[in-house]
Parts: structure tokens; sequence; C-alpha cells
């Protein structure tokens, strides 16, 4: 072969793969298993590429805070649940791990932080990394007001306060204690209209005193952070513009109809400028130079009866609580009997998940550092974009900072910063989904019962999340579908029309002219360079999480094997026969070997019916061979008898039972 001209990306020798938590008070919805199985294809390609023993797949179960305590509290009021918290929680993990499984989900580890030595190895990654930021002097004990509960007489947090999101052309249709659902963070006191859920009552604000990662004071090195990221071409552009907005100045915005009340407390609100865009701007914006300069501001317009919303901006992490279902928390400045907040915690599972499952095939209790603590591993993070504050300033700011030398480009031997893969938001019939929201998802079974996994993770892996937000239009789940074609089989049919067609016409020519024995043949220059190309695409967009390039790319190599058997199969003689079978399995290799993270289980059934020796064929080190380097040996070159009519990708039952209602019409 040609020495290639297109310079080839790099990749590390280990690499971790996370996906977002899904919480432990829900099942998964189609969107939990949308966004894990990008991470699944691209960890199945990362140990194809790579070496399966080189790459770890984490996730889990986040089973800690308020949203599963408030959960289980109104399962026992409204079906008398007489099991525990940990009962509950673990009902849910085990489904959980189940979803996920039917959906070809292929984790190393799928744990959860509350079970299990998970969750022991977990404590100790929690007090590890507060230790870490307290040697660092990044953590602070802070007063701060909290909603209480006067007629229950507790501390309401997360889920047990909703009210409106006070940030700035926020559309969350709910805000919580501290954050809302769109993750967007901000004080208590200027959540607006809040409400126990508990009591239904309006909640008091006393003041506690809590932990806090001083986040607010990382804007050099987060701008450093950003910048670094910025230069790399595989970062999506809303990721930058979005964690951008967080490192403005602290500002309120006040409607204009506010403005004579405004200028007469000049006097008593602290220092700032106007930086109203107009006079006919709808809203009055104020800037100040720190956060405790707008929060005084806030009490003073509060006071006043002035109504606002303010501005996105970094603000103190809280590290802990006194919420009772949590991590605990050990005793720092003096503050005892705290348990860790769910984000920070939730932030340091993936560590504790990788040593769980590190310890779990016997290796040494360092052996993660190869992974998260070296310049030659990489950690792969693929989450929604409501998470961005969260695993973008917070977590990689708290990474920095637990090395004693913060710093971008850590040494080796030290925590290094982290590959953040975000997707915008997968809508459901052209509208925002969320299991709290008004608009609820299907939940990820459902669609098993009108697809199968296959054409799912084919669906979602075609969708361009990388800068846009993309709606699914299932046709069993929209009322409003005509006779088009279903969109949730479009990209399938590759696999179920036109691969399975190719598959079937050369197994069966190879049966019926040479007895299912492959015949040997040289595989020419053109097939190889097709094969090139292919394999250099697939991998370039892999590299760049460009997912749904990586499915345009396949789909175009597996029409043009079509082509190319179909050009030249008329009046083909026995020599030309054998040539043309050679050189269409090559392609067929080629093909299924890029297929393989995508539809393992039916690459892996064509590979055994060719008798392709899967311990070499689908390892990137055998990719530019020809597949005659990687047949089984014990097998020869016989093909598995294929019957008549058998199909490798299928659809699924549903399907062909609504088509044969559509013939019968």
């Amino acid at each position: 072969m040609a020495e290639f001209i297109r310079p080839r990306p790099n990749f590390p020798k280990k690499a971790v793969v996370t996906s977002g938590m899904p919480y432990g008070n829900k099942l998964l919805h189609y969107g939990h298993v949308g966004m894990t199985l990008r991470a699944d294809v691209f960890a199945r390609f990362m140990r194809d590429r790579i070496g399966n023993e080189n790459v770890i797949f984490v996730s889990g179960t986040d089973c800690y805070g308020s949203p599963a305590l408030e959960s289980f509290r109104k399962l026992q009021e409204s079906t008398g649940f007489d099991g525990t918290l940990t009962d509950y929680v673990k009902s849910n993990h085990i489904k959980q791990a189940e979803i996920f499984k039917k959906y070809e989900i292929g984790f190393s580890g799928f744990y959860a932080s509350a079970l299990g030595r998970a969750s022991e190895i977990h404590k100790q990654v929690c007090a590890d990394f507060l230790n870490k930021l307290v040697e660092a002097n990044m953590v602070s004990k802070r007063s701060s007001l909290q909603f209480y509960d006067k007629k229950f007489d507790t501390l309401l947090n997360g889920r047990q306060v909703i009210g409106k999101c006070p940030i700035e052309g926020c559309l969350s249709e709910h805000g919580y204690a501290d954050e809302c659902g769109l993750g967007h963070q901000y004080l208590p006191q200027d959540l607006i209209d809040p409400v126990s859920a508990i009591s239904g009552e309006k909640p008091e604000l006393v003041k506690i005193e809590n932990l806090y990662f001083d986040l607010d004071k990382c804007i050099p090195i987060l701008n450093e952070w950003i910048s670094s990221i910025e230069r790399e071409k595989d970062t999506p552009s809303f990721m930058i513009k979005e964690i951008k907005e967080f490192f403005k100045l602290p500002e309120i915005y006040i409607k204009r109809s506010y403005s004579d009340e405004l200028n007469s407390l000049k006097d008593k609100l602290p220092e700032f400028k106007d930086v109203s865009v107009s006079d006919k701007a709808p809203s009055i914006t104020i800037q100040f130079e720190t956060l405790a300069l707008r929060e005084k501001a806030c009490e003073v317009l509060s006071q006043n009866g002035i109504r606002y919303r303010t501005g996105k901006t970094l603000t103190p992490f809280r590290l802990s609580g006194d919420i009772s279902w949590g991590v605990p928390c050990p005793e720092v400045d003096g503050l005892k009997n705290q348990t860790f907040y769910v984000w920070p915690e939730s932030l340091f599972a993936p560590i504790s998940f990788s040593k769980t499952y590190l310890e779990s095939i016997g290796k040494d209790e360092n052996e993660w550092k190869k992974y998260w603590c070296s310049k030659e591993g990489k950690v792969y993070q693929f989450l929604g974009e409501d998470n961005l504050y969260f695993y973008g300033p917070a977590q990689q700011a708290m990474f920095m900072f637990y090395n004693k030398d913060a710093n971008v480009n850590a040494d080796e031997g030290k925590l290094q910063i982290t590959k953040i893969n975000p997707i915008k938001s997968i809508l459901y019939l052209n509208q925002k989904a969320s299991s709290s929201g008004s608009v609820k998802p299907p939940m990820a079974e459902e669609f098993l019962n009108y697809y199968t996994a296959e054409q799912f993770r084919m669906h979602f892996l075609a969708m361009n999340l990388t800068n846009n937000n993309v709606s699914l239009m299932p046709k069993a789940f929209n009322p409003n579908s005509g006779d088009e074609l279903d969109p949730m089989v479009r990209e399938g049919n590759l696999l179920t029309n036109v691969y399975n067609r190719i598959l079937r016409t050369i197994f069966y020519t190879t049966q019926n002219n040479f007895d299912g024995i492959i015949p040997i043949s040289e595989i020419s220059n053109e097939v190889m360079e097709m094969c090139k190309k292919a394999i250099l695409d697939v991998e370039m967009f892999m590299h760049d999480k460009k997912f749904h390039q990586v499915y345009n790319a396949l789909d175009v190599f597996i029409r043009n094997i079509n082509k190319y058997w179909v050009k030249d199969i008329n009046g083909a003689d026995n020599e030309k026969l054998k040539s043309l079978i050679a050189n269409t399995m090559q392609m067929i290799f080629v093909a299924n070997t890029l297929l393989h993270p995508i539809v393992p289980s039916g690459t892996e059934h064509v590979a055994d019916y060719i008798g392709l020796d899967k311990n070499k064929c689908f390892s990137w080190k055998n990719i530019f061979k020809t597949f005659y380097d990687v047949m089984d040996s014990n097998r020869g070159m016989k093909l598995t008898t294929l019957k008549e009519k058998e199909d490798f990708f299928s659809r699924h039952p549903w399907q062909i039972e609504e088509m044969l209602k559509q013939e019968n019409k």
C-alpha cells in the first residue's frame, strides 16, 4: 500500500470513557440512553483502536442527594413502601443496568455511589479530594442562607424547594434551592417564589455554615483552560460560548419600570456600573466587581421591593451540607457532621468507579493513575449541555487545585484535566422533554417495543448533536405521523436493507459456486484504496466525536460496496467471480470492523459466519491487512452455511406487522 498522505489523529495509550450518571430516583428515558450510547460507541472504538486492555468505560447510579430523598418520601406517602432508602435506590440501580444492557451498552463497570465496594472507595476518594483542596487553601467556611420549613421543622435541600430560576433568560420549568433544571447555579435567596415541596408553604431562609470551594477565585486559571481547549478542533463552539458566559462579572437585570426606584437607591447600593445595551432595552443592567458586592445589592433591592434577575457568573461551589443521605464529609475548620453536597461528590465518582473496576480485575491500587494522572492517558467525558457548568468550570478547577501547583498542563503523575464532550438537547417531537417538566420523555424500555437496539443506536449516532438541538420523531410515538418513512429506522435501513443484501448475495454466491469455500485471489489496489479512505475518514471523525459524520462515511462506503458488486457480476466467468468475491469480501471485512463499535452483536455475528478470528479482525492493528490475514485458522476458508432469507440485522416485529397492515389496506 502507498504511504498515507493525510495526517492521522493521535490517540492516547490509555483511556477512560465516562457518561453522565442517572439519578438513583428514576429509571432511564430515551435521553439517558441516547447520550450514553455515544460514550459507548466511542469506548468500543477506542478498545478496537488502542486495545481492549487499555480502555475503561465506567458510569453508575448517582445515588445521593435530595432528588432520591424526596422521591423516596413521596413513594412512601403514595404507596406505603416499607423498604429502606438504600433498597429503593438499589432497585432503581439494578433496573438501570438491565436497560443499558438491552441497548448493548458495554460498560467495564456500572456501579452505584452508595452500594457495595464502589461506595467504600467513593467515600475514600471524596475525603481525599476535600483534603487536597484544603491543602491548596481553596476551601472556605461560609455562612449562607438555606431554606427552612417551619411546619416540619426541617432544613430543605435541592429538590425539596421549587420556584423560578432567577437567571436572566432561563427557560427552565423549575428552579430548585440553588440550581434550576437547566443547571444554572445561584444563591438560595435569589430563587423566585420558593415553595416547600414537603408542606407546600413558603419556606424561611436561615443562616447556616457550609464548606465551599472558592470557584469565584479561579477565573484566571479557567481562562487559561478555556483558551487551551478552544484551540482544539474537536471542541464544540457552543461549549466555549456557554462556559465563557460564566466568566462575566456579576450582573443584575432590573426592569425599566423600576428605574425611578433604582435611582433613589443609588446611595445605598455598593459601587456598580450601568452597562445596559441601550436606553430602549427592556432591562437595566448593573455590574459589580465582586460577587460579594452583588449579594449586598440584591439584599438592598429585595428590602425595597424591587424585582430583579441575576446574570451568570462563577459563585463559590458548595462542597458540604446537612442532608442525611450523602457521603460523610471530614471535619474541616471545626465544621462537623456534614455530608458532601451531591454535585462535587458525583464529579469525583468516575475516579471512584475507575478504581473499583481496576481493583475488581486484580490491579494495584495506584493503577488508576496510569489513566487519570498520566500524559499518555486521556479521560473522555460525555454529558448533556445542561451539566456544562459542573463538568466545565467547577470540575476542571477542582481537578487543577487537587494538585499543589495548580496548572492547566499538569506534570506527569498529577491529576490531568479531562476532555469534555457535551451534546445539545435531544428534543422529543420538537419539544423540550424532561422527567420534571410538563412534557415527559418516553422511557427507554418503551422504545424496545417498537425498535431494535441496533436501529436505536444507528439513529442516535447519526444525530448531529455537536452544535444543534435535534428532535426525535419516532413514528410509533407521533400521533401526527403520516405514511412517510419512520425517521427512527432510516439509518438502520443501511443495515437491514443494504448491508444485509450485500452479505446474503456474497454468501449465497460463494455457497452456490464454490461450495462455501472463499476463493483465494489478489485484492486490487482500487479496493484497498477504497478501504483506506473509509478507514481514515472514520478514524478522523471518531477522534473528533463527529458521530453523524461517521455514519455518513459508512453510508457512502457500504453503498459503494453494493455498486462495486453489481457493476461486475453480470457475465462474470469463474476467475472473474473469484476475484469479485475476494475483493468484495475485503470491503465487507473493513465495513464490519468500522461498524463494530456501533452495532457490536450484529457485526460479531457476521464475523462468525465468515470465519474471521474475532481476536484479530476488530483490532486496528490489522485493519489495513487483507481479510485472509485475520481468518480463523481452525476454520480454513469455509463460510458458515447461510439459510434462505436469513438476516444479520433485523427489523423489529412491530415494524413488520405495520408493513403488512399497510400492504393489506
